[in-house]
């Protein structure tokens, strides 16, 4: 018997144990890097069950990321009901959810690029909201995000002084293991829920709608299901964004922002979830990287100057834009598939033995045994 099982639990624990490890070596710029990336990934798992399993195009997730992240921001703040932090954030995901609820008879009934205009208004009408919900919002220049706290534990400096094997833990520190934590929750859900009846269901309404309406699949009831659960995904992410930038404004939550989150399903493996979690770092982090390095780089400006050159953000999109057309020419499924289709040969190639490369030297056929001749009286 193969002995892959056995293995998978050891090697899920080792992977925990690398990402717990950055806290104590790298500064704060390459933490908010991972706490960027881990939220966008959060986010993009939730878009790949809806455009990936279920095959609907969304174009509105930055809505359901600037609900989730506002939602926290007035339920735990001043003006606002100034709940619990806590308790602000789950209310936050729930209402991610509630407005993908009510979205979700039009989610239901329209399918393909229909569903994406349908959407596509979503982005518009939110931000109009967003930017004259003085009240609610801060308007053009957003609001201050109130700290986590869970209990007598603030996510934030020095709420309490925290040192850790001699290393001080601030805000960056400790929402690192915040992220992981719900990064972890949002992979146990989303693989428990592809391997499920209805995540069955919905990747069958993906294949065909009209073979899996016979099988007895609800059409617009999973539909409708699938773009409330994507809702509650992004409605996390959009919580660990806003306590990530500490200050969140509308510009942020754009038609852009939606099409990053396309850009990361495409790249990482449509209905995948490790896929949709390396696109997500790689579309993240890429125009962070370049800001940083913008002045050890050819045509590429550093932030706030005007020299005419392409800035940081035009040539990360420059570049994941180039990557996404050699991905859909090339390896339609994504990096995911690649890398398994590398994996399954790399196997093939230890199972064979070295002497079966493409050069081998051809081997002789065997030789059959001699049989003794019988001599006959």
């Amino acid at each position: 018997m193969s002995d892959r099982r056995p293995r998978t639990p050891v090697r899920t624990l080792l992977i925990v144990l690398v990402l717990c490890v950055p806290p104590f070596y790298l500064d704060a710029f390459w933490l908010r890097v991972g706490l960027f990336s881990v939220a966008a990934a959060i986010g993009a798992v939730g878009l790949s069950l809806l455009s990936g399993t279920a095959g609907q195009l969304s174009l509105g997730h930055a809505f359901f990321l600037a609900v989730g992240a506002y939602g926290y921001t007035w339920l735990a703040g001043e003006p606002g009901p100034g709940l619990p932090t806590a308790v602000a954030a789950v209310l936050a995901v729930l209402l991610a959810g509630a407005a993908g609820g009510l979205f979700s008879p039009v989610a239901g009934r329209v399918r393909g690029i229909y569903l994406g205009v349908a959407t596509l208004a979503l982005v518009f009408l939110g931000h109009h909201v967003l930017l004259t919900a003085d009240s609610v919002t801060g308007g053009f220049n957003g609001r201050s995000v109130p700290p986590l706290r869970l209990g007598g534990f603030g996510f934030t400096a020095g709420e309490p002084e925290l040192t850790v094997l001699g290393v001080p833990f601030g805000a960056e520190e400790r929402l690192w293991y915040l992220a992981l934590a719900l990064l972890g929750l949002t992979w146990f859900t989303a693989r428990g829920l592809l391997r499920s009846r209805p995540g069955r269901a919905l990747a069958a309404l993906r294949d065909s709608e009209t073979a899996a309406a016979v099988l007895g699949v609800d059409v617009a009831r999973h539909r409708a299901a699938a773009f409330v659960v994507s809702s509650m995904y992004a409605g996390t992410a959009g919580v660990l964004l806003a306590l990530a930038f500490r200050r969140i404004v509308p510009d942020y939550f754009s038609l852009a922002l939606s099409v990053d989150y396309l850009a990361m399903i495409v790249l990482g493996g449509l209905g995948s979830v490790a896929g949709a979690t390396a696109g997500a770092v790689f579309v993240t982090a890429l125009p962070l990287l370049l800001s940083r390095y913008a002045d050890q780089l050819p045509l590429v400006a550093a932030p706030g100057t005007a020299d005419g050159a392409v800035g940081p953000t035009e040539a990360a999109r420059f570049l994941y834009g180039a990557a996404v057309v050699v991905v859909l020419l090339h390896a339609p499924d994504g990096l995911h598939g690649l890398t398994r289709r590398l994996r399954d040969r790399f196997r093939a190639a230890r199972r064979s033995g070295p002497g079966s490369g493409p050069h081998a030297r051809p081997s002789a056929p065997p030789i059959a045994p001699v049989r003794p001749e019988e001599h006959t009286p």
